[in-house]
C-alpha cells in the first residue's frame, strides 16, 4: 500500500511518485486548452459573441498580448520567459513529487503554462510575442480561455496544499517527509 492516513484525515504517500498523475492532468489540460482555441478561432473568430448563460458567460475571441485582464500588453515576451521559468521549475519539482493534491495542483499551472505559452510562440505576431486566445467572456469582468482557468484552480489548490501543511513529499508531512510517517523523497 502506498498511502496511509494520518490523524488529520489526508493520505501521507510512503513511496510513489505522482509524476504520471502531474503528467497526465497537464498533457489533458493542454490538449483541451489547444483543441478549444483551435476550434473557437474558427468557428467563432470575426462572429459576434455567443451567449452561453445569457450576457453573464459569453463566447467572444479575444487575441490578449498582456496577462490577466490585458495588463501589461507590452510585455509579452517577459510573460512569455515567465511562463517557461514556471514550466521548467514544474518539471524539476517533479522528482521529489509524492503528494497527489500537489500533482494536481502542479499538473493544471504546468498544462495552463504550456498552453499560454503555446500561443506567445505560435501566434502572431510571432517571435515570442505572440497573442494569446481568449474566448470565455464573464460578465464583462474578464475574457479568459481554459488555459487561464487550470492556473487559476492549480493556484488556488497550490494555496490550499500550503494552507494545509501539505508538502511535495507527502500530503501531510514536512518537505523532508520525516513527518506523519511520509517517506523521504
Amino acid at each position: 500500500m502506498d498511502e496511509t492516513a494520518t490523524d488529520e484525515g489526508a493520505a501521507v504517500s510512503t513511496g510513489r511518485r505522482r509524476t504520471p498523475l502531474l503528467l497526465a492532468i497537464a498533457v489533458f489540460v493542454y490538449a483541451v486548452d489547444l483543441g478549444s482555441k483551435l476550434l473557437v478561432v474558427e468557428k467563432l473568430e470575426y462572429h459576434a459573441p455567443v451567449p452561453v448563460l445569457g450576457t453573464w458567460l459569453e463566447l467572444r475571441v479575444v487575441r490578449n498580448s498582456g496577462a490577466a485582464f490585458g495588463l501589461g500588453g507590452a510585455m509579452t515576451l517577459v510573460f512569455t520567459l515567465i511562463a517557461a521559468a514556471v514550466a521548467v521549475a514544474i518539471v524539476r519539482l517533479a522528482r521529489r513529487l509524492h503528494s497527489a493534491p500537489w500533482a494536481i495542483a502542479l499538473g493544471l499551472l504546468l498544462g495552463g503554462a504550456l498552453g499560454n505559452l503555446t500561443d506567445r510562440v505560435f501566434r502572431a505576431p510571432g517571435g515570442l510575442r505572440g497573442a494569446v486566445v481568449d474566448f470565455l467572456a464573464v460578465r464583462d469582468f474578464s475574457v479568459m480561455n481554459l488555459a487561464d482557468w487550470a492556473i487559476v484552480v492549480g493556484g488556488v489548490l497550490i494555496v490550499y496544499c500550503s494552507f494545509r501543511g501539505w508538502e511535495l513529499g507527502g500530503a501531510g508531512g514536512t518537505t523532508g517527509g520525516a513527518s506523519a510517517g511520509a517517506a523521504r523523497p
